[in-house]
């Protein structure tokens, strides 16, 4: 719809609300969900007026429609409830109101819910959004605990009293939102993404008492899961009872069966942990004292040993035994000396009696030419051939003579 205004020629406000009029009423009848949130049903009045809210998104939305047309589901049908209508756009021009006339109401029956709870579920299953590894741990004793709950509620109470009772230091920062009806899922989203956001927050726990599968339907709302999802902050769920089992539970970092049991799981016993440290010190001192026997034991067998009662009785026996191996080197020494002094003087005798010079003294001779060569044979002289006769005594000169 395109028109050529200016601000020379603009249009009037009601050739504008005519113009969207009529594109409206060219749009055909559409099936909406949502969650009548006002109702009014005026005595004798032939038509009947609804708000009907989107609680994901905070969106609301005029619904008109025949009186005959409500009778029919009005015995099931309230304020809160869940219906699809059938009903095509209006624009009321006067007041320039966009509102659906609705032909058809039809409740959203419990089997229904659950269905699409049931495929939602698996959806978000399959996205990995309740994968066991991507769960945080809760911190063993946070400092500041964001509570998320009701207004002056059983919840709100059953978590502060219980954590405080248990540790009476623990802090909180409570945001208190509606746990139901259309405004409870973009409450508790906001509540979550502050308390996320805080920086002295450890950890976040959503709290509401137990109610029907209608009441529990903003903590199983798709935008409310992957807000929980996208939290940096582990965040602890509680809502309902043991029963009850919402979305929620399972996007969680922790799920506890009621707000009672969330403030026992997030908030230590205070009496426990002092048993358990009295435990744990008696055990220390038991473990000490048990070293130290033990090693006081060892310590007195060791010092009663009799090199320990008497440790210059093993130098003793050594100095004993030094002297007895001193005495048998000597002697072997000894021995050793004397069988080489004998075979040293037997050796020298040999060595004389087959000296040359010994032979000599026993009356032998050497001859020798003028150029040293000892004489063997007599052939070897020359007549008249002067030579060097060698005797033990010295030497002296003869000469061969023929004759």
């Amino acid at each position: 719809m395109g028109l050529n205004t200016s601000a020379e020629a603009p249009i009037p406000v009601g050739e504008v609300s005519r113009l969207i009029g009529g594109w409206i009423d060219r749009l055909g009848a559409i099936w909406v969900e949502g969650q009548i949130t006002q109702l009014s049903r005026r005595p004798g009045a032939g038509v009947v007026f609804l708000t009907l809210r989107d609680p994901s998104y905070d969106i609301s939305i005029n619904v008109t429609c025949y009186r005959q047309v409500f009778d029919a589901v009005a015995d099931v049908v309230s304020e809160g409830a869940r219906v699809i209508v059938h009903a095509k756009p209006e624009w009321y021009a006067p007041r320039g109101q966009l509102s659906l006339r609705a032909a058809e109401i039809r409740p959203v029956g419990i089997g229904e819910l659950l269905a699409r709870l049931e495929m939602l579920k698996r959806t978000l299953a399959a996205e990995g959004l309740f994968a066991l590894d991507r769960k945080k741990p809760v911190p063993f004793l946070p400092q500041l605990i964001g509570l998320v709950c009701g207004r002056a509620s059983a919840a709100e109470r059953d978590v502060l009293e219980n954590a405080r009772r248990r540790w009476p230091a623990v802090r909180f920062e409570v945001r208190n939102v509606a746990v139901q009806g259309v405004k409870a899922v973009p409450q508790v989203i906001q509540a979550v993404r502050e308390l996320d956001a805080h920086a002295g927050v450890d950890v976040i726990v959503v709290a509401r008492g137990g109610g029907s599968v209608e009441d529990l339907l903003p903590f199983s709302d798709e935008q409310l899961i992957r807000a929980v999802a996208e939290c940096r902050t582990p965040v602890v769920s509680a809502i309902g009872h043991e029963p009850d089992s919402p979305l929620l539970d399972l996007v969680a970092d922790l799920r506890a069966s009621t707000p009672t049991d969330a403030a026992k799981k997030v908030v230590p016993d205070v009496g426990e942990e002092l048993d358990r440290v009295r435990g744990m010190r008696d055990r220390a001192l038991r473990a000490v004292r048990g070293l130290l026997e033990r090693e006081e034991r060892g310590l007195a067998h060791a010092l009663a040993r009799p090199v320990m009662e008497h440790p210059q009785r093993m130098v003793e026996v050594r100095e004993d035994e030094l002297d007895a191996l001193l005495a048998r080197s000597r002697r072997t020494f000894g021995h050793l000396l004397d069988r080489a002094d004998s075979e040293l003087s037997h050796t020298r005798a040999r060595v004389r009696a087959l000296s040359p010079a010994a032979t000599m003294e026993r009356g032998y001779a050497v001859l020798q030419r003028a150029d040293g060569s000892v004489v063997r044979d007599p052939a070897e002289v020359a007549a008249d051939e002067e030579l060097r006769a060698r005797v033990a005594a010295g030497e002296f000169t003869v000469r061969r003579v023929d004759g």
